[in-house]
């Protein structure tokens, strides 16, 4: 429930179509949320994954690590190349560049003991309340890199929530440059 409270406290402030908020009690921290069906189920199903992940991975002895990446594009209208992209039909068409990441690099824990767990559990709510504290720390200091909004479309900023991203995007990025 954490993970999913730290990414609706990310997007309460870079989610820019109008909306509706709402909270949502963690850890006797209240966050805020976004009251979007679709945005909604994209961190339900992100936050599912990686826990399924994390308890398919952990050990006795520890825990496991994971790591969710938040990004955030810009549509830009790419132009036309001539005579060449009318010939090969790619003409115009959008580009998306990142303006934005935000990672999250989570750790699973396994308590051995009752006390272990609770010892735990004490120590999660004050990290929980450091890390929205620092997002909003970090969303009202910068905004500079924010694209302006050119775009009447509902949602003028796409998304996506990427799990454990590095073997993800780097084969993004190979196949870009082959």
């Amino acid at each position: 429930m954490a993970v999913a409270g730290i990414l609706h406290t990310i997007f309460f402030h870079r989610y820019f179509p109008p909306m509706r908020p709402s909270s949502l009690e963690v850890l006797d921290l209240t966050l805020p949320v976004v009251a979007d069906p679709e945005l909604e189920t994209l961190i339900e199903t992100r936050v599912g994954q990686l826990v399924r992940q994390l308890s398919s991975t952990s050990s006795s002895t520890g825990g496991s690590r994971g790591e969710l990446d938040v990004r955030f594009y810009e549509k830009r209208r790419r132009k036309a190349s001539g005579l060449g992209g009318w010939l090969t039909g790619t003409g115009k068409s959008d580009d998306e560049v990142c303006w934005e990441v935000w990672k999250l690099k989570i750790t699973l824990t396994n308590p051995r003991t009752e006390t272990e767990r609770v010892t735990l559990l004490r120590a999660e709510g004050p990290s929980l309340h450091k890390t929205a504290m620092s997002i909003v720390k970090i969303v009202n200091r910068d905004k500079d890199h924010i694209p302006p909004i050119t775009t009447s479309e509902t949602n003028p900023f796409p998304y996506e929530i990427l799990l454990n991203p590095r073997a993800e995007y780097e084969g993004k990025t190979l196949g870009l440059f082959l």
